[in-house]
């Protein structure tokens, strides 16, 4: 198993429609098309030998490489050192904009910088998660794989008087080339799905235009940042890799573009990732509208009210909304395992689809009503036909809100009563209230009123332990959990509340290893699933949150500084930390990225007003 490569040794390229994922060698192992949520072409992170791939490397039997982005773009730039001299492969994906398209394309730019060098490579794509046999055509300009439902084009970079550096050898089904560059010389390969035509001679001229026009997009969209603070270059590293997991057609973000990437190696919590959760809107407005990006955060809002508008008064018994939805808003996700293949490092078994997505999770509820209202604030209105849609919404939760849930964490261990469901079905009425109150829309405010007040009666009473003086993960128990940190953002406890103090105190003795946050003990609350898992680097984002609006800013920068140690040599975080310091879990995750930008904003506002002597 040590020929995978590790979770964080990973960079993340994409066209706003799909990504791919490639290693500090320069191999792409990771490819869905034409959406995140499609079949993977090449797949050998679930599987080495099956799974397929795209590999470029020095012939050289002795090298070292060195990863970076080129600066403010997701252009992945991977540096290869011998003694005969130093290349680069530049990997980017030209961005298709937001008319949904199947054409996509992988540009592999090759260039020698010193010396001179001979690259290799070896293009062995696996269709439909390799369940698709296809055909490898060569012809004069580059090669066609075809199979049953996707044909790739490869088209050689080349101009008409050149020594033909580069050399395509024929195979079975996989494709092999080789290339001598010396310094200053630079040539590669452009991948392309549901060509148009047969594989063409692309232009140096041509190539470099895709190369400028990329870059010119990631800055211009990255100059809209109106983030200056401490972090700046972690914040807008985390924006461009949340804008890379955005599908420009609708404006879902998914939660990550893999699948089936375990949280504990050998274990079984490998879950498909490629869908946008409701809960994540509530996280990725205030993001992206804390960073001055209105249109990324107007796109997703437009996507969540088109989720209430067409399921509201539709739902059974998992409610109108759905927890998570496909990246077109459709909800089919039905969970299968690919059993032909062995899983990360043997980590079976790979899901595809989310059998979690008919779950009864009731803080979905406050967490898309919050981000709606955060939205109304900075000027967008739900129309008529959505708030008579969120009306039916609330009515909905006013019947349904007292009932056990799977709760945030998509537990399999049966339905309880998790106290921050009850928080943010709180939030909810809450919120609608207010839009209600700011529009003059009609409204059943007396009876949402009524359920907001009796719900904050019964999570003092129920969702508090007077033995352990802190709020626990759900009633009757005094099990701890990470998801209450947001209690003080969304406002239902003030940050400086002796009950809150205490439970953060409480989260402090029995969550926090090392400045790290587990979301929970499995031990003390069985969850339905075997084996272990890592610090969830969302929780220990939330928890620098809660202690900088604790007014615990020394600590906050403390554990904030600590945890930028733990991104990968890029910037990227999966969904954990091991002991060891390794990444666990799909990668790289949109909720992390997320958590790191809010708690930037949070610290870096309350140290500016400490330095002022504001509070």
């Amino acid at each position: 198993m040590d020929d995978y490569s590790l979770i964080e040794n990973h960079g993340l390229i994409g066209d706003l429609q799909t990504a791919a994922l490639v290693t500090t060698d320069a191999t792409i192992d990771w490819f869905c098309c034409p959406r995140f949520d499609s079949p993977s072409v090449f797949g050998a992170l679930l599987d080495r030998r099956k799974g397929g791939h795209f590999t470029v490397r020095p012939a050289a039997e002795t090298y070292t490489t060195k990863q970076l982005y080129h600066p403010d773009t997701a252009i992945l730039v991977t540096r290869f050192m011998t003694e005969a001299g130093a290349g680069e492969v530049v990997d980017f994906m030209p961005v298709t904009g937001t008319t949904t398209t199947d054409r996509h394309r992988l540009v592999r730019m090759l260039r020698c910088v010193r010396g001179s060098m001979t690259f290799e490579g070896e293009i062995a794509p696996r269709f439909d998660y390799g369940r698709k046999p296809h055909e490898l055509h060569i012809l004069e300009h580059g090669a066609l794989f075809t199979s049953q439902d996707m044909d790739l084009a490869v088209h050689a970079v080349r101009e008409p008087q050149d020594e033909r550096l580069l050399n395509i050898l024929s195979g079975d089904k996989d494709l092999r080339f080789t290339l001598t560059l010396r310094a200053g010389q630079q040539r590669g390969l452009v991948m392309e799905s549901y060509p148009d035509g047969p594989p063409r001679e692309v232009r140096l001229a041509e190539f470099e235009e895709l190369f400028d026009d990329t870059v010119r997009f990631w800055r211009s969209w990255l100059n809209q940042s109106t983030y200056t603070g401490r972090w700046r270059e972690a914040v807008e590293r985390s924006a461009i890799t949340l804008k890379l997991m955005t599908y420009a057609p609708t404006g879902a973000l998914v939660a990550a573009p893999t699948t089936a990437l375990p949280e504990q190696l050998g274990g079984e919590r490998n879950w498909d990732y490629r869908f946008t959760w409701i809960r994540d809107a509530s996280f990725s407005v205030y993001a992206l509208l804390g960073l001055g990006f209105k249109e990324e955060a107007a796109s997703f809002i437009s996507w969540l009210h088109d989720r209430v508008k067409e399921e509201a008064g539709q739902g059974d018994g998992t409610g109108p909304l759905n927890i998570m939805y496909r990246v077109d808003g459709s909800s089919d996700m039905v969970e299968e395992t690919l059993d032909h293949w062995e899983g990360y490092r043997g980590s079976a078994p790979v899901r595809i689809g989310n059998g979690a997505a008919t779950q009864l999770q009731l803080d979905i509820y406050g967490e898309a009503l919050d981000s709606i209202y955060f939205a109304h604030q900075h000027g967008m209105h739900l129309d008529t036909r959505g708030w008579k849609a969120l009306h039916t919404l609330l009515d909905w939760l006013v019947d349904h809100w007292d009932q056990p849930g799977e709760g945030l964490w998509e537990t399999r261990g049966g339905r309880k009563d998790f106290t921050y469901g009850r928080v943010m079905s709180w939030v909810a009425f809450d919120r609608a209230i207010r839009i209600a109150g700011d529009d003059g829309r009609p409204a059943a405010r007396g009876r949402w009123a009524e359920a907001r007040d009796e719900i904050y009666a019964q999570v003092l009473s129920r969702g508090w332990d007077p033995k352990k003086q802190a709020f626990v993960q759900h009633y009757g128990e005094n099990v701890l959990d990470s998801s209450l940190l947001r209690m003080p953002t969304v406002g239902f406890i003030t940050p400086d509340d002796p009950m809150w103090k205490s439970t953060l105190d409480a989260m402090d003795q029995e969550l926090v290893s090392d400045s790290l946050v587990y979301r929970y003990n499995p031990e003390a609350s069985p969850d339905g699933l075997r084996g272990s898992e890592g610090t969830f680097s969302l929780c220990t984002f939330m928890y620098v949150d809660a202690l900088a609006r604790a007014g615990r800013t020394d600590l906050a920068r403390l554990v904030l500084e600590k945890m930028l140690t733990y991104a990968n040599h890029l910037g990227l975080y999966s969904e954990e930390i091991g002991l060891t310091g390794q990444q666990l879990g799909n990668f790289p995750q949109a909720f992390t990225h997320l958590a790191l930008i809010d708690a930037a904003i949070t610290l870096d506002a309350r140290l500016n007003g400490a330095r002022g002597g504001g509070t």
